[in-house]
């Protein structure tokens, strides 16, 4: 007899479902109820707070030890030119927002501290303390302390050791984080509905959805109209051959996934198969401007709503660390989220219900970044690719072999 085989949901449906019920059920549950599930958030949140630190080490320190020291020139050039188009990308949304977010959210108040005349404040029937086994601060500076060491100076057996630990990380993320992560949200909508504060809320979740779509298209259209300018060619034709990548990114949520697809793309906008080789899979974990734009856009939305202070100061060293802690994040949905956690709470103060409305609102978002990560990509490969014509004059194939 066949077994009836269940169809997967997607991680965004799951979160809008979660989202969804959490308000359903904060208008009708009974205090003894809804604490039920406010201690699983306690507990979760715990968990969070112990295992980031984990994840840090276990992302950052295997992601720069396989970048190697052998690959030469055009690594230095890809890995600078993927940093550089994110780090514009995340100053490009700050400025953005700094223009935007003021007069589209001026009605939404502190809604933190937003509460209607019915509004409930429960607490948890209990909740176990987990305290990190480092400071976040400190598992980033261990990660690139073993990452590039290890990169440099060689070490196999080191190099064995935190890729298992990049593994287990990523297995915890898969198996536990992710699939938990609706219930976490759930619990928040639900407590956020007993406080009131949940109209509030979904009109900011709105508009700040509707900024982050423009800001990526934007974002696009500029990366295109460099390696255009760059390779002499007609920007509008190579992002139009990168479009079916973006359609199967919006479907899988993962760059990693979305390679082959990309590869094939590349290849269309006559980019040396040894360049989009080397480029296109390096780029899936190196070139993250479409997560930077969601992370750096929701962060601020949360920030100038909750009464926190935003500026530049604050910012500039946020995205730039943020670009390094996003490399390697896992390919699987959610990723960089939870490698830029840590800073969220180091970097910008963020409590426990911030970073749950951040990861709510990042995994709204999450295909639209993702989309625009893997299209980059293609610019990026045109880039590199006119780079080696121009510097060896004997085509980027004999170029890319050289390396």
């Amino acid at each position: 007899m066949n077994k009836i085989k269940i169809p997967k949901i997607p991680l965004l449906a799951r979160v809008i479902i979660a989202i969804i019920f959490g308000i359903i059920c904060g208008l009708f549950f009974p205090a003894a109820l809804a604490r039920v599930f406010i201690t699983f958030n306690a507990l979760f949140s715990n968990f969070l707070g112990f295992i980031i630190p984990v994840l840090i080490l276990g992302l950052i320190a295997p992601g720069i030890s396989d970048l190697g020291k052998s690959a030469g020139k055009m690594l230095l050039a890809t890995i600078a030119l993927a940093y550089g188009l994110t780090l514009f990308s995340g100053f490009f949304t700050y400025f953005t927002a700094t223009l935007t977010f003021k007069p589209i959210l001026a009605g939404a108040g502190n809604f933190m501290a937003a509460a209607g005349p019915s509004a409930v404040n429960l607490n948890p029937y209990f909740t176990v303390e987990m305290p990190p086994v480092m400071q976040v601060m400190s598992a980033l500076i261990l990660g690139f302390i073993i990452g590039i060491g290890t990169a440099v100076a060689g070490g196999d057996a080191l190099k064995t050791v935190m890729r298992d630990l990049k593994e287990v990380v990523n297995f915890i993320i898969v198996k536990a984080i992710i699939p938990l992560l609706p219930f976490y949200i759930y619990g928040i909508f639900m407590e956020m509905t007993l406080a009131g504060q949940v109209a509030a809320v979904l009109g900011v979740f709105i508009k700040i959805i509707a900024v982050i779509f423009v800001i990526t298209v934007i974002i696009l259209l500029i990366q295109f109209g460099i390696a255009g300018a760059v390779a002499g060619r007609n920007p509008l034709k190579l992002l139009k051959n990168m479009l079916p990548a973006y359609a199967t990114a919006l479907g899988t949520q993962s760059s990693a996934a979305t390679i082959p697809v990309t590869l094939a793309q590349t290849l269309k906008n006559d980019i040396s198969p040894d360049v989009a080789d080397f480029v296109v899979p390096l780029c899936a974990t190196i070139h993250l401007s479409g997560s930077t734009i969601k992370i750096v856009a929701c962060s601020m939305a949360i920030m100038y709503v909750s009464g926190m202070p935003v500026n530049l100061a604050i910012y500039g060293g946020f995205i730039m660390m943020l670009g390094i802690t996003m490399v390697a994040a896992p390919g699987v949905p959610g990723g960089a989220i939870m490698a830029a956690i840590g800073i969220l709470q180091t970097m910008l103060g963020f409590d426990e219900k911030a970073i749950g409305l951040m990861i709510a609102l990042y995994i709204a978002m999450d295909s639209f970044g993702t989309a625009c990560n893997v299209t980059g990509d293609g610019a990026v490969a045109v880039i590199i690719d006119k780079f080696y014509k121009s510097a060896t004059g004997a085509g980027a194939e004999s170029a890319a072999r050289a390396v």
